[in-house]
């Protein structure tokens, strides 16, 4: 009984149940701090789903790792919330000309939003495994040996700050209100959650819509070129176009399938992980060298 509602539930109740709360709490004028309280029941439901339907019990087991990922979690979370609180200065200076629909209802604005920045980030995320220089940074992210809900937030802050860029700019250039950037800022940190988890859940056919966690395991595949496949973080759409799309609904992973082939000692502590980038010399891009 547990086990159907997680598997047939879980998603549902964070990509329509937390964002559908954001969407209509910010729509009626809502202080933001309920979108804080939002995510930590996004956060929650996905610890308790990876412990009560795991796909693999032994990525719920820390591995040295559970400070550093709380570190990069509140740290890339706190970039995120930054950015929209300094979105009324962004705009006065970025937005070229106001074209945004405001007349639309507010949850199709949102869903406008997430497309445009969905479209951005993928394409910076593939850069990032052709590109060396950006790929140093994002190595950070496939460095995991275990796949679990917090992984989606373990990325070098400045590697972050480009995705994020990518995405937004497109945004502020035509005049994206702060009430939508709020409520997009949630919807991308729930599906980090999602597209990580440790949770064996099921979505039928939209799998093959979705960036979720069943696709986007084969992205952390560590060995060269396996892994630059499935780029796109809500959709993925983009990579039906790139031509990066790949699935294969019986393939299983184990952490032995996760992190980079090159360099199997990656550094795991925090504050080494945020230096490696400027100490590596001659690191190609994932599709080359790194996996």
């Amino acid at each position: 009984m547990v086990g159907n509602l997680i598997r047939y539930g879980y998603v549902p109740f964070l990509l329509v149940g937390v964002n559908g709360a954001g969407i209509a709490l910010v729509a009626a004028g809502a202080s933001k701090v309920w979108l804080l309280a939002l995510l930590g029941a996004a956060v929650a439901a996905s610890f308790a789903a990876e412990r009560l339907l795991p796909y693999a019990v032994e990525w719920n087991d820390p591995l040295a790792d559970r400070r550093r990922d709380v570190v990069h979690a509140v740290v890339n979370e706190a970039l995120i919330l930054g950015s929209v609180a300094a979105l009324p200065v962004l705009a006065s200076v970025v937005t070229v000309v106001d074209v945004w629909p405001s007349s639309w209802p507010f949850a199709l604005q949102v869903l406008s939003a997430v497309l445009v920045a969905d479209a951005g980030i993928t394409l910076v995320h593939f850069a990032s495994h052709k590109v060396g220089l950006l790929w140093r940074f994002h190595a950070v992210h496939h460095s995991v040996k275990r796949f679990y809900g917090f992984n989606g937030l373990m990325k070098h802050p400045l590697h972050q700050s480009v995705e994020l860029a990518a995405g937004v700019a497109p945004l502020l250039v035509a005049g994206m209100p702060v009430d939508v950037a709020a409520a997009l800022s949630l919807a991308v940190a729930v599906q980090l959650l999602l597209q990580h988890s440790n949770a064996d859940y099921r979505v039928g056919p939209l799998r093959y819509v979705l960036s979720l966690n069943e696709g986007h395991r084969f992205h952390h595949l560590k060995w060269a070129g396996v892994g630059d496949v499935n780029f796109g973080l809500f959709t993925l759409v983009w990579d039906r176009m790139l031509g990066t799309y790949c699935f294969d609904p019986g393939r299983r992973f184990s952490s032995a399938d996760l992190g980079i082939a090159a360099k199997p000692g990656y550094p795991s502590g925090y504050l080494a992980q945020l230096s490696e980038p400027f100490r590596a010399r001659g690191a190609c891009a994932s599709g080359t060298d790194d996996g």
